[in-house]
């Protein structure tokens, strides 16, 4: 079978298009054949052994995948050869086919696209994790949202606006700002680039605090990190709660004073130790999803799709920030 591996430590370009021996499934496992992987920006770190797993080479990059059972291993109920699924491998979904347990997978209803399917999991998943169970998110609050027309940016506002809040979106270009709006955000604003000094970092966040309200966000949603924590933080309501997502442009170094100002939280999320500690929580919430997508309150978007060989091609429009929503690299 075809798979795009990584070989050694470095970016999309070290990415090679290879033979491997057809995997063969375990007790409790199916043997899946991948129609499509989505790309997330683990993928990009993943490569260049900067995430915080590490997997042995050669490994495909590739954390989620939408396919169909080719077969089902010893003990497992439920499943049949045919029956389409998505699931979270968390690497290795760059390949034609794959063994993931068969407790980590969902169906995928015949109405949806295996493009789309790959595009729901890691993005919405999180989310709803962040939103419902670490923001404690309720009808009638401020959310903004940073870095907005990502993937995880785009199912935050959109089950934001389902859980009925005020959704602030904040993009980086006016094109992703259009975007945030059609996924419903209320308001738009696009801030400069970073590194910030101290006077952009201040009127950055006087740009935050005017847009979400003199009462402040009370939730905010931050897969970016670097130098727009701080300023997001200045913006946050009396008892807000920041939660801490992603950290494409940076880690950074938040002064806690602020925590003590504003006697807000600062709260991580971590949904693939969520999702492993407590299954039953996040089966409870991929249910919810499906069942929001059937009411069109959300709908993951794919801005592009690539075929296997141009894989690494897709992990560097990631890299480069150019990507609105998903991308997907499609197999077979």
């Amino acid at each position: 079978m075809k798979a795009l591996l990584s070989t050694a430590p470095g970016g999309p370009d070290t990415l090679q298009l290879s033979d491997l021996p057809e995997p063969a499934p375990g007790p409790g496992d199916l043997l899946v054949r991948v129609r499509a992987a989505a790309i997330n920006f683990p993928d990009v770190l993943i490569i260049e052994d900067k995430y915080q797993m590490r997997p042995p080479r050669p490994f495909a990059p590739g954390g989620e995948i939408a396919g169909e059972v080719l077969h089902v291993g010893e003990g497992v109920n439920g499943w049949s050869v045919g029956d389409r699924l998505i699931a979270v491998p968390g690497f290795g979904g760059l390949v034609e086919q794959i063994v993931i347990p068969a407790a980590s997978a969902f169906r995928l209803p015949d109405s949806r696209s295996f493009a789309q399917g790959a595009a729901l999991l890691l993005t919405y998943a999180t989310s709803i994790h962040a939103l419902w169970d670490r923001g404690q998110l309720k009808a009638g609050e401020t959310l903004l949202v940073l870095g907005a027309a990502g993937g995880v940016g785009l199912a935050a506002v959109e089950l934001g606006k389902a859980r009925g809040a005020r959704v602030v979106a904040a993009v980086s270009n006016e094109d992703k700002a259009q975007a945030a709006r059609d996924a419903g955000a209320d308001e738009a604003i696009v801030y400069p680039r970073g590194p910030f000094d101290k006077d952009a970092s201040k009127a950055l966040a006087e740009q935050f605090k005017a847009a979400v309200g003199p009462k402040g966000a009370d939730v905010i949603y931050d897969p970016v990190g670097g130098d727009y924590c701080e300023p997001a933080l200045r913006a946050i309501a009396w008892e807000g709660r920041y939660l801490v997502v992603g950290f494409p442009a940076g880690i950074p170094r938040l002064p806690l004073n602020l925590t003590l100002l504003k006697s807000c939280d600062v709260r991580g999320v971590f949904w693939g130790a969520f999702a492993a500690r407590d299954p039953q929580a996040n089966q409870a919430h991929v249910e919810e999803l499906f069942a929001l997508w059937d009411e069109g309150k959300i709908s993951p978007r794919v801005s592009a799709t690539y075929s296997l060989d141009k894989g690494g091609d897709a992990i560097a429009s990631l890299a480069a920030r150019q990507v609105i929503g998903k991308v997907v690299v499609e197999i077979g």
